[in-house]
């Protein structure tokens, strides 16, 4: 092992009681290290260091909670989480509607009020989370134009202009539903016939449909997943490439031009 991951191992140990006999890093982790040990006891954990761990354990914490199954958190400081590792592979329709039911229960747990405790981040783009008085307020304001500097200077207008008609297009006071936050296929696990749980988490309270939309980015979740997950509100269809907009615009800061198309189409399905 190297330097750096003989140091992990020792952390691993002394939090968990038992010795690391291997230690790999996972692919991925555009914001985190993450890694898969084997400790001496015949367990599999992960292990990840990068970004708000604390905050994180708290989420999965809250996930759980919830009902909606989530990595146990074995240990979690600074710099550290480690975490019980998740059985993945390909599901089947079965598996997604265990996920959709699962994803239901957790939107059916709900908040006081629009957001989250504390502010939270992927990498350099900030998702600030301070309550607020109304939902359309939020979007706009946490989410639309939540760092407009940062963004291409020719579509700080057009979100602009979409935001201010936020209070037409979104409803008012829909219930503040606990949200994962980053709901793309990839953070839902499952295998064979099973959902597994969420990794990742970046939740606040908000409108459940920001996760549904979210599901959609990057591919859609079969029929399975929608009979089990329940019926939707009307007008989830119009308001979809609103809340589309907002994993778009952190791809575009984090990943750069590649996905500007994106942000153009979707602000252009809405009409901004």
């Amino acid at each position: 092992m190297s330097t750096t991951t003989d140091k992990l191992s020792a952390r691993i140990a002394a939090a968990l009681g038992a010795p690391v006999v291997t230690l790999r890093a996972m692919q991925g982790g555009d914001i985190s290290a993450v890694y898969v040990a084997t400790l001496d006891d015949g367990r599999d954990i992960i292990a990840k260091q990068g970004g708000p761990c604390r905050t994180e354990a708290r989420m999965l914490q809250a996930v759980a909670a919830a009902g909606c199954r989530a990595p146990d958190v074995l240990h979690a400081d600074a710099d550290l989480l480690l975490m019980t590792r998740l059985a993945e592979g390909s599901g089947s329709d079965a598996a997604w509607a265990d996920a959709g039911a699962q994803i239901a229960r957790l939107h059916a747990s709900h908040g006081a009020r629009y957001g989250w405790p504390e502010d939270t981040a992927f990498g350099p783009a900030p998702c600030p989370a301070a309550v607020s008085k109304n939902w359309p307020e939020f979007w706009a304001e946490r989410r639309l134009l939540a760092w407009p500097d940062a963004l291409p200077a020719d579509l700080r207008p057009r979100l602009a202009r979409l935001a201010a008609r936020l209070p037409d297009l979104l409803p008012h006071d829909p219930a503040p539903s606990l949200l994962h936050g980053d709901l793309w296929q990839g953070n839902v696990l499952m295998e064979d016939d099973r959902f597994s749980g969420l990794i990742d988490p970046a939740c606040y309270h908000g409108h459940a449909e920001v996760d549904l939309a979210m599901l959609c980015v990057f591919g859609k979740p079969p029929r399975a997943f929608w009979n089990a997950y329940g019926p939707l509100e009307d007008g989830w269809d119009a308001r979809r490439p609103i809340y589309q907009l907002w994993p778009a615009l952190v791809h575009l800061r984090l990943f750069g031009a590649g996905y500007r198309g994106m942000v153009e189409s979707l602000l252009t399905r809405v009409g901004a």
